[in-house]
Parts: C-alpha cells; sequence; structure tokens
C-alpha cells in the first residue's frame, strides 16, 4: 500500500495536471469560437459557387475546360491537412491513416512511391509521410495555425498549373470536415480533374436529382450537339433545367470561375481543418480534465483512508501501552 507521502505527491502531480487540461480546454474553446464563425460564413459561399459552376459545366454542352478532362492516372498529388501540435486526440491519426489508406489504394493500382507527391499542411502529416519514405513538397507549418487565403491560393495555383503541364494526373484532398464540437468527418475529395459526377445539390427551382447531371450527359450532348432522347429506361440524356445567358462569353466566364472554385476548395479544406482541430482538442482536454476530476476524487479517498488507518494505528498503540503500564 502507498504511504501518505506518496499518495500526496501523486494528488499534487494530478492537481498540476488538471490545471494544465483546463487552461488548455479554455483556449481551445477561444478558438474554436472564432474558428467556426471564419468556416461558417465561408462554406454558404464556397458550396453556392461549386453548385453553380457544376451545374454550369453539365447544363452546357460546348464547353472546352481542361479541369474536367478524365486522365489515365499516372501521377498522383495528395494535399492533406493536418494540426502542428498535438493533444488533440485521434485528430492527426485518423488523418495519417486515410492518408496512408489512399496511398495503398494507387500502390494497388501499380502506382509507386515516386508516382505520388504529397502537399502537407501541418507539421504532424509532414513527419509521419517523410517518416515513412515519401515525396513530400515543402511543409506549410505556418497556414495550420493561421489559415491565409493567399498561401491557399498559391497552392491551388500551384496544383492546377502542374495540372495542366501533364505533371500531375489527379489531386485530392484530404483533411476533417467540421459537423460539430463532438463530430468531425474526414473528408477524401477529388480536387482535379473537377468531378461532374458527383450530383449538384438539389433545391427546389431546378432539377437536378436525376442522372442527367453526369459527365456521361455533358459527353453525349457535345458529341450530338443536341438534346438527347430516352435510350433506355435506365439512361435519360436530356439537359438540365437551367438556362444560362453567358456574358461576355464562354471562356471568359471559366476562365474566372474555374480558379476561384479551386482557390475556394484548398481555402474550405484549410478552414475546415483548423476548426475541427480545435474542436477535437477542446474535446480531448475536457475528457483529459474530467478523468483528473474522478482520478483526484479517488486518490483523496484513498488519502483519507490511509490517513485514518495511521490514526487509528497510533491511537491502539498507545492505549495498549497504557494498559500494559
Amino acid at each position: 500500500m502507498a504511504s501518505l507521502k506518496e499518495i500526496k505527491t501523486r494528488i499534487a502531480s494530478v492537481q498540476s495536471t488538471r490545471k494544465i487540461t483546463s487552461a488548455m480546454k479554455m483556449v481551445a474553446s477561444s478558438k474554436l469560437h472564432h474558428a467556426q464563425n471564419a468556416i461558417e460564413s465561408m462554406l454558404p459561399y464556397a458550396a453556392m459557387l461549386e453548385h453553380i459552376l457544376k451545374a454550369f459545366l453539365v447544363s452546357t454542352p460546348d464547353t472546352d475546360t481542361p479541369f474536367d478532362e478524365q486522365r489515365p492516372v499516372k501521377r498522383v498529388a495528395l494535399l492533406v491537412f493536418s494540426s502542428n501540435s498535438s493533444l488533440c486526440g485521434g485528430f492527426n491519426a485518423n488523418v495519417i491513416k486515410l492518408m496512408q489508406h489512399t496511398i495503398d489504394e494507387y500502390h494497388a493500382q501499380g502506382l509507386t512511391d515516386k508516382d505520388i507527391v504529397i502537399y502537407p499542411v501541418g507539421r504532424k502529416v509532414y513527419e509521419a509521410a517523410n517518416k515513412r519514405g515519401y515525396t513530400c513538397v515543402y511543409p506549410y507549418p505556418q497556414l495550420a495555425d493561421k489559415p491565409n487565403f493567399e498561401e491557399c491560393r498559391s497552392i491551388a495555383m500551384e496544383l492546377s498549373q502542374k495540372w495542366l503541364k501533364g505533371e500531375f494526373d489527379k489531386v485530392e484532398i484530404i483533411y476533417h470536415h467540421f459537423k460539430s464540437a463532438g463530430s468531425q468527418i474526414l473528408q477524401r475529395k477529388n480536387f482535379l480533374p473537377i468531378d461532374l459526377e458527383e450530383e449538384v445539390n438539389a433545391d427546389s427551382t431546378r432539377d437536378l436529382s436525376s442522372n442527367v447531371s453526369t459527365k456521361a450527359a455533358q459527353e453525349y450532348l457535345k458529341r450530338k450537339g443536341q438534346s438527347g432522347t430516352q435510350k433506355s429506361n435506365n439512361e435519360a440524356v436530356v439537359p438540365l433545367n437551367d438556362n444560362f445567358i453567358i456574358e461576355p462569353d464562354l471562356r471568359t466566364v471559366l476562365k474566372a470561375l474555374v480558379p476561384k472554385l479551386l482557390n475556394n476548395m484548398v481555402y474550405t479544406a484549410l478552414l475546415d481543418s483548423n476548426v475541427s482541430e480545435h474542436a477535437a482538442r477542446m474535446v480531448a482536454m475536457q475528457t483529459a480534465t474530467d478523468n483528473a476530476d474522478d482520478l483526484l476524487r479517488g486518490l483523496n479517498l484513498q488519502y483519507n483512508k490511509s490517513r485514518q488507518a495511521a490514526i487509528t494505528s497510533e491511537l491502539l498503540d498507545i492505549v495498549g501501552g497504557t494498559v500494559n503500564n
């Protein structure tokens, strides 16, 4: 059984740790509030821009943009978001695990480590990728703590330029999506080529829920130059219920919208990852504080029992000595 001094020393140690975890929880809560305001302001704009551009690309058969071109995958870039520091539960471990799972999938397709390039945003994912021997572009540790749109724009421009030059055939983004303070969902999203196979969000004025909003429908309209007819019960190829008026011209609109979409995708993923990190850290520190409280209750009870037993033992010794005398 531990002595009173040992128990008292352990109680002081747990109390000191509890002060640290409680302070970190309050700091993470404050940062979460600011980061949550930023992502809540950004998400509706980014979602609407993606909705407009994808609906435009799908419903306009004569678009000529290289950013939705499907190629045989020979070289891949992964833009992975993590944090710079730990003490945020399984936040970084889950990102690294999904990154490794993605790399294993490409290995199964015949790609080697030399064909996969990782753009790490955050020190933790950079250290993990570097330790495993993967090719890493210079890390962006400052972005994980202080999101900056200009640096996100430079990353998006670099990736898009390398895509246009043919250095990459596919670019994916891996990050956490903030759903609530207690729930962060891992996301693996296509960055390039722009994925037109994803359903565009439906609303009350557009019929976007059918299979017309697919790359197949767009290719059909490009080949035929006119609206198709229903080939079978499973295939309907008709244009969307959108009649876009393009001003000044199609090339100018695409030249402005596509880079803006790519920039916003990187910046939104960064904000999502940042707010998810603070939420995960707040929950982890709250859990650690609660565990410290439980441990302190047990240690205080053990200390009081040991102290009472020592007092009782001393009283018995005194009484026994008095009786003997």
